[in-house]
This record gives C-alpha cells, structure tokens and sequence, in this order.
C-alpha cells in the first residue's frame, strides 16, 4: 500500500503564515495546531527566527510590527476570559501615572487558576455580577483584550482601595474628572454592584 506523501515543506510554511497573519501575527500553539499547522512546522519556524516566543506556548511573527502592548496582548490570548482590572485598567484609560509591574486581571470566582508564566499577573476573583459588568472589547495589536470601562474600573478601585491605596484611587478620580465627561449616574451604577455606593458617594459629591 502506498504511504501519503509528507506535506510539502514550503506550502506547510505558507499555510502557517496565512494563519498567524490573520490572527495578526500572534497565535498559542494549540490554536495554531487545530487550524491545520503541524508541529514540526512550528517548531522549524522558530528554530529559523521566523517566530518569537512571547510566553508559554504563545509565538508571534517575527517580522510583524512591533506590538505596542505586548503584555496586554499575552495575557489576553494566554487568559482569554480574563478581563484587564484595577491598576491596569487605569493605566489603559490614562486615569494613573503608575507604570503597573505586572498585570492585573479579574477571573470569576470559580473559574481555574491562570497560567501564565510572563508577564506577570495579578488575578483578582470577582463574584459573577462584579466580573461580568463594565466590560469593553478592545482591539489592541490585533488581538481583542477585554478591560473594564472607566467608571466600573474606578468602582473596582474602591473596593480594592486598602490593596491599592487611596492616593492611588484618588489620582484616578481625579484624572477621570480632569478628562472626561463625569459620568455621575454610571459610576453609582457599578458602585452599587460592588457594594461601594456609601464609600464612594462622599468623594464623588466633593469632586462634583
């Protein structure tokens, strides 16, 4: 019986290409394997430098355009219901002039551990009703990143505020007034799902 022929080497590099290309340069391993490239492909790709490890079995392109949040893109393809929380939700909306040293992220309650071995992370355990609120899509370097909007992140803030620190949250609010429209009825709105509506009404009245 006659054995299939192997794939052609440079068709499996061109299928791959086409591939990574239209998950904008960045792909795990095991998505790259169940769209139809082999592994063997991949690992040639990396041994020529045509790929670069970004994180456990997550590879880029190598001769894509610089992404310009890396890490944001790693943990949301390495975390995919993940959602960017707290400091660097802040950081992502411009609302604090901390550079974050690692990625906050929120996971329900109930959900299993992340793995994600760089960059490094914060998880945060939201209950359903906190996780699933004030989400945004955002597409960055191509790849779709969830963070929480401004006003559920700065109600998050407050609810973490002993973690943080209240100068922290401060800035924040501050900033959020200082850039945009103040959106009083939004921010008790998810004060109220994260049960910080008596702690944040003060500060809000004195910023008004």
């Amino acid at each position: 019986m006659t054995k299939p022929c192997p794939p052609n080497r440079s068709t499996s590099l061109e299928r791959a290409l086409q591939v990574f290309r239209a998950q904008g340069g960045v792909l795990r391993m095991a998505a790259a394997i169940k769209q139809g490239v082999h592994r063997v492909t991949l690992y040639r790709m990396f041994e020529d430098g045509l790929l670069e490890r970004m994180s456990r079995g997550l590879y880029r392109l190598s001769a894509t355009t610089p992404l310009e949040n890396p890490d944001l893109v790693v943990v949301a393809k390495r975390v995919p219901q993940g959602v960017i929380c707290l400091v660097s939700a802040l950081a992502f909306h411009d609302l604090t002039l901390q550079i974050p040293h690692a990625i906050d992220i929120a996971t329900p309650r109930n959900a299993e551990p992340p793995r994600v071995d760089y960059p490094p992370i914060r998880v945060f355990r939201f209950s359903a009703a906190t996780f699933s609120a004030g989400i945004e899509v955002h597409a960055i370097d191509g790849a779709s990143v969830r963070v929480y909007c401004r006003e559920k992140t700065l109600a998050d803030c407050f609810k973490y505020r002993n973690k943080l620190g209240m100068d922290t949250v401060l800035e924040a609010l501050k900033r959020y007034k200082e850039k945009h429209r103040f959106e009083v009825e939004a921010l008790l709105r998810y004060a109220e799902i994260c049960r910080v509506a008596k702690v944040m009404r003060p500060y809000l009245e004195a910023t008004l």
